[in-house]
């Protein structure tokens, strides 16, 4: 693949996502479905790539469109019903945290280390978990919260403050065990007791089952434990995260774009996942990015494969009026199936900036 195949996707990208800012206007977006528009799911949730835009362009457009998320976000932590849950790190990450690594904006620094405590006051010091989601799930953690604590890493980095990463790696270190198989695959829910800290059982979430492997849950595996062995210097990490990334390109179909579960059974619900393999392909750039040179190929080339399927195949450039970049993403096989989900929009544009040389990092 050359350079300027890259160089021109950021251009198409540019024209595409100018387009968005319009169309989607002060929405918080999540899922676009055959009406082609996102939905308005409240500021509650995850937002797009625009800082990354802003930061890849220089347009001021994007900065704008921008800037005010942190601050929306800001006020679900004093509303009086808990909205806020494990997932601070996706919201804080694409808004106050890379808006404070770009302008310095001490306000966003403010709210990054805000979301952090968040998130650390929902450790189980007995378990070594973070708890995930609210009511009565006490003893519940997630294989997506391996990618919200590197809000934790990034919390110690800018603060001095060690114990924010402890946490994080703690979490990790009780994710692996429990969450992650020997061959590469991981598990969704994982189940504790609250109180003693002993681990019960695995329920499959959103995931076809308590056995399968829903592949977006791999690729938050996959993509965490890289940032959590840049963060540690832990080779345990490292060497896990390899395992998966081998699971992950192995069980690829030929178009390189993975079903919502690697394990589903041979039925109706085979729905693809565009957002898993967005995530997967930023994950692989990161994986490239730090093992010895003679790896870097391996896991750079499977990026880059799944990158170019999603572009010619999954993309809207040919439907202007679609509000969103990538088609045939799933939530779930219940939920959100096959739509346009916005994180895998996000993850999408983080890993083609990377590969136009993009700098600030901020997981």
């Amino acid at each position: 693949m050359t350079s300027s195949y890259w160089q021109e996707l950021m251009c198409r990208l540019d024209t595409k996502v100018e387009q968005m800012v319009e169309q989607i206007g002060d929405k918080c977006p999540h899922f676009a479905g055959k009406d082609e528009k996102f939905d308005d799911i409240g500021s509650d949730w995850w937002t797009t790539g625009l800082w990354i835009m802003h930061d890849m362009t220089g347009k001021d457009l994007y900065k704008e469109a921008a800037w005010h998320w942190d601050g929306t976000l800001e006020e679900w932590f004093i509303k009086p019903t808990v909205e806020m849950h494990h997932d601070v790190g996706f919201q804080f990450l694409p808004t106050a945290v890379i808006k404070h690594t770009i302008t310095g904006d001490e306000d966003a620094l403010r709210r990054g280390i805000e979301a952090a405590n968040f998130l650390a006051a929902r450790y189980n010091p007995v378990g070594k978990f973070i708890r995930a989601w609210n009511e009565d799930k006490y003893g519940w953690a997630i294989i997506d919260c391996m990618l919200n604590i590197s809000l934790l890493f990034w919390a110690s980095k800018v603060s001095g403050d060690p114990r924010y990463k402890h946490i994080a790696i703690s979490h990790a270190e009780t994710t692996m065990p429990y969450g992650i198989r020997e061959d590469g695959s991981t598990k969704h829910i994982l189940s504790f007791d609250a109180e003693t800290g002993a681990y019960i059982e695995n329920f499959g979430g959103q995931g076809y089952s308590a056995e399968s492997s829903w592949s977006r849950g791999t690729a938050w595996g996959l993509y965490g434990l890289i940032n959590t062995y840049r963060h540690s210097g832990d080779e345990w990490f490292l060497n896990t995260a390899k395992r998966i990334a081998h699971y992950f390109i192995s069980a690829l179909p030929e178009d390189q774009v993975p079903y919502w579960d690697f394990r589903l059974a041979d039925d109706e619900r085979m729905f693809k996942d565009s957002s898993a393999a967005s995530i997967a392909a930023s994950g692989l750039l990161e994986l490239a990015a730090i093992v010895p040179v003679v790896e870097k190929s391996l896991y750079a080339n499977a990026a880059e494969r799944i990158l170019r399927s999603l572009t010619e195949n999954y993309a809207t450039w040919e439907l202007p009026e679609h509000e969103a970049i990538l088609l045939h993403g799933t939530g779930s096989g219940t939920s959100f199936i096959d739509v346009s989900l916005i994180y895998g929009d996000y993850y999408y544009i983080e890993a083609v900036a990377k590969l136009n040389g993009w700098k600030h990092r901020i997981f």
